[in-house]
């Protein structure tokens, strides 16, 4: 395999490795997350009156607390110098839609953590409602958009 084709977490022995980021720049660099939980109608329905609390304010937290621990969670992601992290939730007919977006100015990109939002996020609404049914679904967790970086813009 040629240097251009080798995939950048394998050493030379195809042994996982964590990139080598510090020749980069620190550019500016933005991503978005999306997931859905889907539920039936009698779920969201009894969302506000939740005897755990608000899901949804919870999991908003949730999900931006764990962007901030991504690299604990992933094994080869680098810590990065969040400067923004926000989770929004928002109803609509068949469930919750969840979108984050973080924000780095760093030697590699955020999408890690934008993911890692929406999925916990995702998550904790799912652990927040589960004793109201057990046919919460959780779906569609996928990057909206990244900024920066040498691979350039992305949009979903």
């Amino acid at each position: 395999m040629g240097d251009t084709q080798r995939l950048s977490h394998f050493g030379e022995a195809g042994e996982p490795r964590m990139v080598d980021v510090g020749a980069k720049n620190a550019t500016a660099r933005t991503a978005s997350a999306h997931a859905f939980v889907a539920m039936p109608a009698a779920v969201l329905a009894a969302l506000p009156s939740n005897p755990k609390g608000n899901p949804m304010e919870i999991a908003r937290i949730a999900g931006i607390q764990a962007a901030k621990r991504t690299a604990d969670l992933i094994p080869l992601c680098h810590t990065l110098p969040l400067s923004y992290v926000d989770v929004r939730i928002h109803t609509e007919p068949g469930g919750l839609r969840i979108e984050s977006e973080a924000r780095t100015l760093a030697q590699t990109g955020v999408e890690m953590e934008a993911l890692t939002a929406a999925a916990i996020a995702a998550l904790t609404v799912y652990d927040m409602t589960k004793a109201l049914s057990k046919a919460i679904e959780i779906r569609e967790v996928y990057l909206l958009e990244k900024t920066g970086g040498k691979s350039g813009d992305y949009r979903r």
